[in-house]
Protein backbone atom coordinates (compact mmCIF):
# COMPACT_ATOMS: atom_id res chain seq x y z
CA UNK A 1 0.00 0.00 0.00
CA UNK A 2 2.92 2.12 0.79
CA UNK A 3 4.20 1.84 -2.81
CA UNK A 4 0.53 2.28 -4.10
CA UNK A 5 0.62 5.38 -2.79
CA UNK A 6 4.46 6.30 -3.35
CA UNK A 7 3.28 5.44 -6.80
CA UNK A 8 0.23 7.72 -7.06
CA UNK A 9 2.55 10.65 -5.23
CA UNK A 10 4.63 10.23 -8.38
CA UNK A 11 1.75 10.31 -10.92
CA UNK A 12 -0.17 13.46 -9.29
CA UNK A 13 3.48 15.45 -8.92
CA UNK A 14 3.95 14.66 -12.63
CA UNK A 15 0.92 15.12 -13.75
CA UNK A 16 0.40 18.77 -11.72
CA UNK A 17 4.33 19.55 -12.93
CA UNK A 18 2.75 19.30 -16.80
CA UNK A 19 -0.21 21.45 -15.48
CA UNK A 20 2.40 23.98 -14.20
CA UNK A 21 3.84 23.74 -17.69
CA UNK A 22 1.25 24.78 -19.81
CA UNK A 23 1.18 21.19 -21.41
CA UNK A 24 -1.31 19.33 -21.56
CA UNK A 25 -1.24 15.76 -20.30
CA UNK A 26 -0.06 12.81 -23.39
CA UNK A 27 -3.48 11.26 -24.43
CA UNK A 28 -3.25 9.15 -27.08
CA UNK A 29 -6.09 10.68 -29.54
CA UNK A 30 -6.51 8.95 -32.51
CA UNK A 31 -6.73 10.64 -36.04
CA UNK A 32 -10.02 10.42 -37.81
CA UNK A 33 -10.07 8.65 -40.85
CA UNK A 34 -10.54 11.85 -43.31
CA UNK A 35 -7.59 13.83 -42.07
CA UNK A 36 -5.57 10.63 -42.33
CA UNK A 37 -6.45 10.36 -45.88
CA UNK A 38 -6.28 13.76 -46.10
CA UNK A 39 -2.52 14.02 -45.46
CA UNK A 40 -1.65 11.01 -46.90
CA UNK A 41 -3.00 12.42 -50.23
CA UNK A 42 -1.00 15.38 -50.00
CA UNK A 43 2.19 13.18 -49.41
CA UNK A 44 1.18 11.44 -52.67
CA UNK A 45 0.88 14.56 -54.58
CA UNK A 46 4.29 16.16 -53.00
CA UNK A 47 6.53 13.31 -53.81
CA UNK A 48 4.39 13.02 -57.52
CA UNK A 49 5.50 16.92 -58.26
CA UNK A 50 8.99 16.08 -56.84
CA UNK A 51 9.06 12.92 -59.39
CA UNK A 52 7.64 14.95 -62.46
CA UNK A 53 10.32 17.76 -61.90
CA UNK A 54 13.10 15.80 -61.58
CA UNK A 55 12.41 13.76 -64.76
CA UNK A 56 12.06 16.67 -66.57
CA UNK A 57 15.00 17.84 -65.38
CA UNK A 58 16.86 14.79 -66.42
CA UNK A 59 15.19 14.87 -69.97
CA UNK A 60 16.32 18.84 -70.36
CA UNK A 61 19.95 17.23 -69.25
CA UNK A 62 19.65 14.76 -71.63
CA UNK A 63 18.27 17.39 -74.55
CA UNK A 64 21.39 19.47 -73.85
CA UNK A 65 23.75 16.81 -73.67
CA UNK A 66 22.32 15.60 -77.24
CA UNK A 67 22.72 19.00 -79.06
CA UNK A 68 25.84 19.17 -77.60
CA UNK A 69 27.24 16.06 -79.33
CA UNK A 70 25.42 16.79 -82.56
CA UNK A 71 27.34 19.92 -82.63
CA UNK A 72 30.21 18.88 -81.49
CA UNK A 73 30.42 15.98 -84.74
CA UNK A 74 28.55 19.18 -86.92
CA UNK A 75 31.93 20.69 -86.52
CA UNK A 76 33.92 18.07 -86.92
CA UNK A 77 32.21 16.77 -90.08
CA UNK A 78 32.34 20.80 -91.49
CA UNK A 79 36.08 20.82 -91.01
CA UNK A 80 36.67 17.39 -92.33
CA UNK A 81 34.79 19.20 -95.32
CA UNK A 82 36.60 22.00 -95.56
CA UNK A 83 40.01 20.32 -95.27
CA UNK A 84 39.15 18.44 -98.79
CA UNK A 85 36.59 20.58 -100.40
CA UNK A 86 39.69 22.89 -102.13
CA UNK A 87 39.56 24.58 -105.55
CA UNK A 88 42.79 26.17 -106.92
CA UNK A 89 40.61 29.00 -108.47
CA UNK A 90 39.61 30.23 -105.29
CA UNK A 91 42.29 28.83 -102.90
CA UNK A 92 42.41 32.07 -100.89
CA UNK A 93 38.76 31.82 -100.06
CA UNK A 94 38.83 28.43 -98.85
CA UNK A 95 41.88 28.11 -96.41
CA UNK A 96 40.44 31.40 -94.83
CA UNK A 97 37.17 29.08 -94.58
CA UNK A 98 39.71 26.27 -92.90
CA UNK A 99 40.93 29.33 -90.37
CA UNK A 100 37.76 30.84 -89.64
CA UNK A 101 36.56 27.43 -88.27
CA UNK A 102 40.12 26.64 -86.63
CA UNK A 103 41.50 27.15 -83.03
CA UNK A 104 44.23 26.24 -81.28
CA UNK A 105 47.56 25.11 -82.64
CA UNK A 106 45.82 24.05 -85.32
CA UNK A 107 45.15 27.47 -86.07
CA UNK A 108 48.87 28.64 -85.98
CA UNK A 109 50.18 25.38 -87.85
CA UNK A 110 47.94 25.93 -90.88
CA UNK A 111 48.03 29.89 -90.84
CA UNK A 112 52.43 29.26 -91.02
CA UNK A 113 51.63 26.70 -93.85
CA UNK A 114 48.63 28.51 -95.55
CA UNK A 115 50.66 30.28 -98.37
CA UNK A 116 52.93 27.75 -99.59
CA UNK A 117 49.85 25.47 -99.44
CA UNK A 118 48.20 28.08 -102.08
CA UNK A 119 51.08 28.12 -104.35
CA UNK A 120 51.17 24.55 -104.62
CA UNK A 121 47.74 24.12 -105.36
CA UNK A 122 47.16 26.77 -107.91
CA UNK A 123 50.93 25.66 -109.73
CA UNK A 124 49.24 22.23 -109.60
CA UNK A 125 45.64 23.58 -110.97
CA UNK A 126 44.39 20.66 -108.00
CA UNK A 127 40.82 20.83 -106.83
CA UNK A 128 39.56 18.33 -104.09
CA UNK A 129 36.21 17.68 -103.43
CA UNK A 130 35.67 15.40 -100.33
CA UNK A 131 32.19 13.98 -99.36
CA UNK A 132 31.84 12.75 -95.49
CA UNK A 133 30.78 9.32 -95.47
CA UNK A 134 30.50 8.34 -91.97
CA UNK A 135 31.39 10.06 -88.86
CA UNK A 136 31.24 9.52 -84.79
CA UNK A 137 32.25 11.32 -81.76
CA UNK A 138 35.29 9.27 -79.97
CA UNK A 139 35.55 10.98 -76.72
CA UNK A 140 33.98 14.30 -75.33
CA UNK A 141 34.17 16.14 -72.24
CA UNK A 142 32.18 19.26 -71.59
CA UNK A 143 34.06 21.41 -73.45
CA UNK A 144 36.37 19.41 -76.28
CA UNK A 145 35.49 16.29 -78.30
CA UNK A 146 37.10 13.69 -80.59
CA UNK A 147 35.20 12.81 -83.57
CA UNK A 148 36.61 9.97 -86.70
CA UNK A 149 35.46 11.30 -89.92
CA UNK A 150 35.52 9.27 -93.00
CA UNK A 151 35.92 11.03 -96.27
CA UNK A 152 35.69 10.52 -99.99
CA UNK A 153 38.36 12.46 -101.46
CA UNK A 154 38.51 12.94 -105.89
CA UNK A 155 41.40 15.14 -106.58
CA UNK A 156 42.20 16.15 -109.57
CA UNK A 157 45.05 18.25 -111.54
CA UNK A 158 45.61 19.85 -114.76
CA UNK A 159 47.21 17.03 -116.30
CA UNK A 160 44.72 14.22 -114.77
CA UNK A 161 41.77 13.36 -116.78
CA UNK A 162 39.78 11.06 -114.36
CA UNK A 163 39.91 11.95 -110.70
CA UNK A 164 40.47 9.10 -108.36
CA UNK A 165 38.59 8.66 -105.33
CA UNK A 166 40.86 8.03 -101.95
CA UNK A 167 39.27 6.77 -98.30
CA UNK A 168 40.69 8.91 -95.28
CA UNK A 169 39.88 8.86 -92.16
CA UNK A 170 40.56 11.67 -90.06
CA UNK A 171 40.77 12.10 -85.90
CA UNK A 172 39.08 15.69 -85.38
CA UNK A 173 39.28 17.26 -82.43
CA UNK A 174 37.17 20.05 -81.47
CA UNK A 175 36.88 22.90 -78.79
CA UNK A 176 34.28 25.01 -77.56
CA UNK A 177 35.46 28.75 -77.62
CA UNK A 178 33.31 31.64 -76.15
CA UNK A 179 29.77 30.57 -77.49
CA UNK A 180 31.49 28.99 -80.88
CA UNK A 181 32.95 25.24 -81.54
CA UNK A 182 36.19 25.54 -84.05
CA UNK A 183 38.36 22.56 -85.02
CA UNK A 184 41.42 22.75 -82.53
CA UNK A 185 43.69 19.11 -84.30
CA UNK A 186 43.33 17.49 -87.09
CA UNK A 187 45.24 13.75 -87.27
CA UNK A 188 44.80 10.27 -90.04
CA UNK A 189 44.05 7.42 -88.89
CA UNK A 190 45.75 4.81 -90.46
Amino acid sequence: MANDAAAAGQLTVTDEAADAAGVPPARAKPMSAPRRALLFGLAVVVALAMLLCWCGFRVQQARQAQAQRSQFLQVARQGALNLTTIDWRHAEADVRRILDGATGEFYNDFAKRSQPFIDVLQQAQATTVGTITEAGLQTQTADTAQALVAVSVQTSTAGEADPVPRAWRMRITVQRVGDQVKVSDVGFVP
